[in-house]
């Protein structure tokens, strides 16, 4: 990140509630959304309880050993998270096959994604991405997400409303804990309203179970290949636009490289894959997350340590996340993200020759559109590098 020699490592003193805020809200945001589609997967698949809690566990093991190692090794608030539209391919893709083959598919997408990390072929590549384009693919992937408070308004007002209001209000007088202080009014305000509910919630420790992987042609078409192409276009490339749009010049390969050896150790316990987070690391390498962006490295490493708990309760998780109402999770991680969607905007907009490339790149990839299986972020990018090489190209 800079030439100046860094202060010694000290996690403990370099924290602070913010960043503890912020890693909690970050591990809440890479779940809640997409936790259910976990459980739609392997009840399609006919999987036991004892299969989808190891299928979690190992999922959350392998995101805080990925979060924690890799923030205190670059000094950087690098979140990983599991791939979300590779969760829904498997709900259609995942009862069509043994589960040993897809365990042996889930091993094949590892080993592919470890190619990359060690060729270099990914950090080539995302070198060649201009600033402003990556930028724009950030503010994107957030917006949708940011925008979602005002659609939750819709169905709890009293709880948003006051959540946003408490949030510009603390943010004049006090940012850093603008987002701590309105995460607290919100679980009082549901409280109030009568919206938590705990009455399914019961501790169960998750255990791991392993299953000996087979390998088949059609499990490695049907859901190792498109698991692979998933994980590098839709989580993978953004997840790393997000640190450099943030100023965080982490090399790409080693990280990919990482992220498919946990990968591959954590599939035979039922893990489908993790990747690089966006949305999620947006939360940790933004200001909310700490005031001095050289300690922001703190929320990714608390974002590790909760997910482990969560990993180790991983048979309760759904219950404990069901009992807050929808509309709190979308409004607090919507207000986290604001910082991160004002700069990325602001550094897409900022070179005049790029700019009509930079707002293509950005609708594109907030429309949310799917083609051949393949999500917004990744053909955000190509609309808006087809965009700049029409109207720049040896201009």
């Amino acid at each position: 990140m800079t030439d100046v020699p860094l202060a010694p490592l000290r996690p403990l003193t370099d924290s602070s509630p913010s960043a503890i805020v912020a890693g909690f809200i970050a591990m809440m945001t890479g779940v809640t959304s997409s936790l259910v589609l976990m459980f739609q997967a392997g009840q399609a698949a006919g999987l036991t309880s004892a299969q989808i809690s190891s299928w979690i566990w190992a999922l959350f093991m392998g995101m805080a050993v990925c979060s924690i190692g890799l923030s205190l090794r670059y000094r950087s608030p690098i979140t990983v998270a599991w791939s979300t539209p590779g969760a829904a391919l498997l709900i259609t893709s995942l009862g069509g096959v043994a589960y040993p083959e897809a365990i042996g598919a889930f091993i094949t997408c590892a080993v592919l994604v470890i190619i990359c990390g060690v060729t270099g072929s990914f950090e080539r590549l995302v070198k060649r991405l201009p600033t402003s384009l990556a930028a724009a693919l950030l503010a994107g992937i957030l917006f949708k997400i940011g925008s979602e408070i005002f659609v939750a308004a819709q169905h709890r007002t009293g709880l948003v409303l006051g959540m946003f209001f408490t949030y510009l209000i603390v943010k004049r007088y006090s940012p850093r804990y603008a987002v701590l202080v309105t995460l607290l009014v919100g679980v009082a305000l549901s409280g109030m309203l009568g919206l938590l509910n705990f009455s399914g919630f019961a501790l169960e420790v998750a255990m791991p179970v392993w299953t000996t992987p087979s390998f088949s042609i059609a499990a490695t078409v049907s859901i190792g290949i498109p698991l692979f192409v998933v994980a590098m276009t839709s989580q993978n490339m953004p997840g790393v636009a997000v640190l450099r749009a943030d100023g965080y010049q982490v090399p790409a390969s080693p990280l990919i490289t990482a992220t498919g050896l946990i990968s591959l150790i954590t599939a035979p316990f039922g893990a489908h894959g993790i990747n690089l987070a966006a949305i999620s690391a947006a939360i940790c390498t933004g200001p909310h997350a700490h005031e001095d962006r050289d300690k922001r490295y703190t929320a990714a490493i608390w974002c590790g340590i909760f997910y482990a708990i969560a990993g180790v309760f991983g048979a309760t998780l759904a219950a404990l996340f069901a009992a807050f109402p929808r509309e709190l999770v979308l409004s607090i991680a919507a207000l986290a993200l604001f910082g991160s969607i004002i700069n990325g905007l602001t550094v897409a907009m900022n070179e005049p020759k790029e700019r009509e490339a930079a707002l293509i790149t950005f609708m594109v990839t907030a429309s949310g559109l799917t083609l051949f299986s393949i999500g917004s972020a990744f053909w955000g990018i190509v609309a808006g590098v087809l965009t700049l090489l029409i109207l720049n190209y040896r201009k």
